[in-house]
């Protein structure tokens, strides 16, 4: 396997490029480092890479790359790069969300075309199905985004579909629900929880905090990744969820018992465009690609919060 990887810096993107390039595979990761977060977090996450002859890294954005040379050869694409964040896609923020979601992944199922390449897997996200889909989530009802964040990766998903219905460019998408786990972006929730726990400070709770998630260990996430990469139908669209759907008050508690710190809780408004509830039915993953979570949620917290320990120490 020749794989390019877009958002290779990222949380998931550099796991991803990590266990490809242990499976012997030669990857080139591409990565714009965006402010999104911190650059040196990204530079963090990239350091066992850039020590591994099998790994090229380029800086760009997918608008700045030439996409024809970083194509050469390549016989699988995985697009991770985005523009993440539900809260902050409102607004005048939109415009960079359909930039780096839309038009990124436009440019890149375009450069696909004619190219002999095996599988695209795109990252999508279960943002796309809204709050007015019977739990749990399958593929085939009718997604109804309640973000812009939401609306964007769906619009990605449709291009996908074109492309492979129009050009025979053979895209997969793959609608991860909340990853969590070693390198997780520090504005996501369990990064915010575990880093205020362990200083004393408070999280805000908004809404009720009995809102779930189906929490999913950034190694499930992965291995369903690479498994879509040869399994995966083109054109087809699968649920990755790691099957630990909590409420949020339980993550608190829990996060609390882990770092043997209680956290303090300053309540709010429920925020515009997060979702109630999210539940995957993964059956359709686990039929065509073998998929089966393997890590529990409290064993993938506790994961994280050791992470978390060494990068403090």
């Amino acid at each position: 396997m020749k794989a390019l990887v877009t958002g290779a810096a990222g949380f998931i993107g550099s796991h991803l490029s990590e266990r490809l390039v242990q499976q012997g595979a030669t990857v080139i990761g591409l990565d714009a480092l965006t402010e999104y977060y911190p650059r040196i977090l990204k530079q963090k996450n990239l350091a066992g890479l850039l020590t591994s002859p099998g790994f090229t890294f380029v800086e760009s954005s997918l608008a700045d790359a030439s996409l024809s040379a970083l194509l050469d050869g390549v016989t699988h694409v995985f697009h991770l790069a985005a523009q993440p964040g539900v809260r902050k896609s409102w607004g005048r923020e939109f415009a960079v969300y359909t930039l780096n979601n839309v038009d990124a992944t436009q440019l890149l199922l375009e450069a696909c075309v004619g190219r002999p390449i095996e599988r695209l897997v795109f990252a999508s996200s279960s943002s796309v199905y809204g709050d007015d889909t019977p739990l749990p989530m399958v593929e085939d009802l009718r997604p109804q985004p309640v973000s812009p964040y939401g609306v964007t990766k769906l619009a990605a998903e449709h291009l996908c579909h074109l492309y492979q219905v129009n050009h025979g460019v053979p895209a997969v998408s793959l609608r991860y629900f909340t990853v969590y786990g070693p390198r997780q972006r520090p504005d996501m929730g369990f990064s915010r929880f575990l880093h205020a726990a362990m200083r004393g400070d408070s999280v805000t709770q908004f809404g009720d905090g009995r809102q779930t998630r189906d929490f999913t260990f950034v190694g499930d996430a992965v291995a369903a990744t690479i498994a879509a990469a040869t399994l995966g139908t083109p054109g087809g669209v699968y649920n990755i969820g790691g099957g630990s759907r909590i409420e949020l008050l339980e993550v608190f508690k829990l996060i609390g018992e882990i770092t043997g710190s209680p956290l303090r809780i300053e309540r709010a408004a429920a925020q515009h465009g997060d979702m109630r509830d999210t539940y995957a039915d993964t059956s359709r993953a686990r039929a065509d690609l073998g998929f089966l979570p393997v890590v529990g949620l409290e064993a993938g917290l506790r994961a994280q919060y050791d992470w978390i320990m060494t990068q403090h120490d």
